[in-house]
């Protein structure tokens, strides 16, 4: 099992660790700053620092999987192309070798941005989400509907929420809350993880009278401002198809 540091804070760049184990894919750890692919967002990449300095490049970061493919509760952190000698010395120590783990900063920070914004963009455009794709250098999220949407006029909204500083909260309700409350779930594709009694929400504005933005249950990494983000645009609109249409955001140049 692999602690999660990066649900309780998004801004921890590095932590220290312990190799649990080295298997065909990649580097299980005891805890870790690095997020692994998921709920649409990209997994982290950076490095695994060994205590006389040797570094493992990490490229990609993946939730582990049985030999069924059935998924466990191991982030598996996967090495670069051409670090296989570094790994096979390593698995000569493992597990029990302590290591610094730390991720590609500017990269991660790019994804907390666009992902809140893809939240905003959730309030904008009040449809069901059937599909999206949270990445360092663009957003893209489909919605179900047919209306056409504008490019412009969906800029300024996310412009003026951007420009309002409205804090995010990480908080959680119980399953029987969601059941309660399935609107809250505004993804077609993807739904929460169940099975420890508690799903973790984000909250965007709605503390003390400021007005609500937006809530859904979502395990991603968030800034912790919507001023955080800068200057955000719209770079395509496309119709998917006669139910799908799909919104991509980018940073303004």
């Amino acid at each position: 099992m692999t602690q999660d540091l990066f649900r309780q804070d998004a801004y921890q760049r590095e932590c220290s660790a312990h190799i649990t184990a080295i298997t065909e894919v990649g580097i299980v750890l005891d805890q870790t700053v690095f997020y692994p692919l998921g709920g649409g967002q990209a997994g982290d990449s950076g490095v695994l620092v060994l205590a006389d300095g040797t570094q493992i490049a990490i490229a990609d970061t993946r939730k582990g999987k049985d030999a069924d493919g059935n998924p466990t509760s191991d982030i598996v952190h996967i090495p670069a192309p051409g670090q296989e000698e570094r790994v096979a010395q390593l698995a000569q120590q493992a597990p029990g070798t302590a290591v610094t783990a730390r991720i590609d900063w500017e990269r991660r920070h790019r994804m907390m941005r666009l992902h809140t914004t893809s939240h905003l963009l959730c309030h904008v455009v009040p449809q069901l989400v059937n599909g999206c794709s949270i990445t360092p250098d663009y957003a893209r999220l489909d919605f179900a509907m047919t209306d056409p949407l504008d490019k412009e006029s969906l800029t300024t909204a996310i412009a003026a929420l951007v420009a309002a500083a409205h804090p995010l909260t990480v908080a959680s309700i119980s399953d029987e809350e969601l059941d309660a409350n399935p609107a809250l779930v505004k993804s077609m594709s993807v739904q929460p993880p169940r099975g420890t009694g508690r799903i973790r929400t984000i909250r965007i504005g709605g503390e003390g009278d400021a007005p609500l933005i937006d809530l859904q249950p979502c395990g991603g990494t968030h800034v912790a401002n919507t001023s955080e983000i800068g200057a955000i645009v719209v770079t395509k609109i496309e119709k998917k198809s006669a139910t799908t249409r799909r919104v991509v955001l980018g940073f303004a140049q």
